[in-house]
This record gives structure tokens, C-alpha cells and sequence, in this order.
């Protein structure tokens, strides 16, 4: 079996390498590609059936990526919240810590795809040490998300010494990592990287998958080897017109988490992010898909439909519509569309 490594060397990244059927040289993806990188590895490029299905939206770059005029360079309002370069403080208790400027696939529709793949994210032991000595230094930082990039491309040892720094923090209860790779790259997680990884709980992940079809052995592989080291997994999923936007795609790929021991946690409304404006949905889309969950699926399998504030509000739950009335008594609707009520006087 081809070393991880091996297989993200040789990743496509300019038009021209793609197959034929899948968009050759096309003229689009290469003008788009200089501004907004492409990388599509090998094994992620294998799941990919057609031009324009599912997959191939979500990892090959188009022309209306540079003809967005209503989305932000940095929608989150992140760098504004960084007060040492890389590092996020937005929440009171909780920081997010990029701690690597590349991904094993460059998603089109990434809220950092203003910089990450590029040089514009400048990221070195200088960065890492001063996010460290922040966390240190304010002591009501109890969580830490690490993140990037994807922190699961860096080296074992890399990834060992960060993951030690934080863990030896007094104040630092809970660690996460954000990481595509299970969906992108599952041959990344390797026996010895679960068996590291274990050496840190309390640690979680939040991975991310958008469709039933990347739900492969390689990738419940992956994610039984995390669950195994006793890793909680949970998925973050964006909702994105043409790619999951329908209700049966949905419910499809939140049972197809839970037979891969995948906790579906979010799922986001886009964020308005210069270059993605097309991948975009309504939230009444939003609402009515969740509606369509409720019900119909394990509550395990329905997650918290949210958007993530412009400007760095913070991630905000929208909920499907229920309620008729709301006084003495509840009147509601149930998930077949029947009128219910509920003593509301106590």
C-alpha cells in the first residue's frame, strides 16, 4: 500500500493533468487555480465520477469562483480576532489555533481559501511558540481547537510536539482537532497516529463530510481506527447548493455517519466567503432540510443547523419552524404535520 505521503505528492494541481472527462484543459480551472489553489490527491480524485457531480464541485475550481461580488475576504472577521498571528479568540473560553497552512484537498468552498495552500498564511515554529505563550498567558482559555489547514498533514512528530505544549497547559481541558483528512486522505490515519493521538484525552475530533458518496471503506477505516483510541468523533457538514441540498442526500449521509461511528454536530449554512457565493443556499433550504430530518432519522443523526455570524458573532442555531401559537397553551405541528398541544401555564 502507497505511503500517505506518496499519494498527496502526487496530487493534481494544475488544470491540464485532470482526465479529460473531468475537465482536461479547461481554460477556467487554471485562472481560477492561480488565485484560489487546486489540489485534488489521487484517492479523493478516484471518487470523482463526472464533471459537475457532487464531488467533482466541491474540489475542481470554475470561473465563478473569481466573479463573486457579494461574499468578503474573511467573512468570520478572524483576522481582526487574532492577537497573535494564526490564533482566534473569539469566544471567551475557547481559542482556534492554525497550526498549518495546507490541506490534503483544497475545498472550493473553504471559509479560509482567501489564504490557505497560499503564501499569504505564513505559519513556522515562530507562530506555533507565540500561539502557545497565548494560551498560556490567559488562563480562561480551557478549550483549544487546532486547526489550519489540516493539522493531521503534519508529521507525527510535528504534530506530537503541539499537541504536547497544549496538553501541558494547566488551563487547557479539552482539546480538538479539526481535520478533513478521514473524508479526503483516510489513509493518512494510520495505526500509529491513533495510538499518538490517544496519548492526549481528553481530545476530540471534528471532521467533515459533505456527501454519502465519500463515505468509503477507506474512510469508515479511518474513523473506526480514532474511535477505537477512544477518539469522539463528530462531523461538521456544509450545506451546498447542486452538492447536498435535497433532503434524501442528507438523510442518506447522516446515516451513513452513524454506521462509521461519526456523531453528525453541525451542519452550516455557507459562510460568505469571497469565491464561494454560488455554492450558497437559502436558509429557508436549510430550515426545510432539517425539518425533513426531524422524525425521520435517529435523533443522534440530526444536527445543529447554524450560521456562523459575518463579523465574528459567533455561530448562531437556526431551528425549523414548529410552533403555531405560544401561550397558555403550545399549539405545534409534529413531524408528520399534525397539530399538537402542550400545557404551557405551569
Amino acid at each position: 500500500m502507497q505511503r500517505w505521503q506518496n499519494i498527496l505528492k502526487k496530487s493534481i494541481i494544475h488544470g491540464a493533468d485532470l482526465p479529460l472527462h473531468l475537465g482536461g484543459a479547461d481554460e477556467g480551472i487554471d485562472l481560477t487555480s492561480r488565485v484560489y489553489p487546486m489540489r485534488i490527491n489521487p484517492y479523493y480524485l478516484g471518487l470523482i465520477r463526472e464533471k459537475n457531480d457532487p464531488l467533482w464541485k466541491q474540489a475542481v475550481p470554475t470561473s465563478e469562483e473569481l466573479h463573486d461580488t457579494v461574499c468578503m475576504e474573511d467573512p468570520l472577521n478572524e483576522e481582526n480576532l487574532s492577537p497573535v498571528p494564526n490564533l482566534v479568540h473569539k469566544y471567551p473560553d475557547r481559542v482556534l489555533f492554525l497550526v498549518t497552512s495546507q490541506c490534503a484537498m483544497y475545498c472550493r468552498f473553504c471559509t479560509r481559501k482567501r489564504k490557505v495552500g497560499t503564501s499569504r498564511m505564513v505559519i513556522n515554529q515562530e507562530s506555533i511558540d507565540a500561539g502557545i505563550d497565548y494560551i498560556r498567558r490567559n488562563t480562561q482559555i480551557r478549550d483549544v481547537l487546532i486547526s489550519g489547514g489540516d493539522p493531521l498533514l503534519l508529521t507525527d512528530d510535528r504534530l506530537a510536539g503541539i499537541l504536547t505544549a497544549v496538553r501541558e497547559i494547566p488551563t487547557v481541558e479539552i482539546i480538538r482537532i479539526g481535520s478533513r483528512v478521514p473524508c479526503t486522505l483516510p489513509m493518512r490515519v494510520t495505526k500509529k497516529l491513533a495510538a499518538l493521538l490517544k496519548k492526549f484525552h481528553p481530545l476530540y475530533i471534528n471532521t467533515h463530510f459533505n456527501h454519502p458518496a465519500e463515505i468509503t471503506p477507506e474512510a469508515a477505516q479511518a474513523c473506526r481506527r480514532l474511535a477505537d483510541a477512544g477518539i469522539p468523533l463528530s462531523c461538521q457538514t456544509v450545506l451546498l447548493k447542486g452538492i447536498n441540498d435535497d433532503a434524501e442526500t442528507m438523510k442518506e449521509l447522516m446515516r451513513k455517519l452513524l454506521t462509521i461511528r461519526v456523531r453528525p454536530y453541525y451542519l452550516f449554512q455557507g459562510d460568505m466567503t469571497r469565491g464561494t457565493n454560488h455554492f450558497r443556499t437559502s436558509i429557508q433550504t436549510g430550515k426545510e432540510i432539517l425539518k425533513s430530518l426531524i422524525g425521520h432519522v435517529s435523533g443522534m443523526a440530526i444536527p445543529t443547523y447554524a450560521v456562523d455570524a459575518p463579523g465574528g458573532g459567533g455561530k448562531i442555531p437556526l431551528t425549523p419552524d414548529f410552533i403555531l401559537e405560544e401561550g397558555d397553551q403550545l399549539v405545534f405541528t409534529n413531524y408528520l404535520g399534525k397539530t399538537c398541544f402542550y400545557d404551557n401555564a405551569g
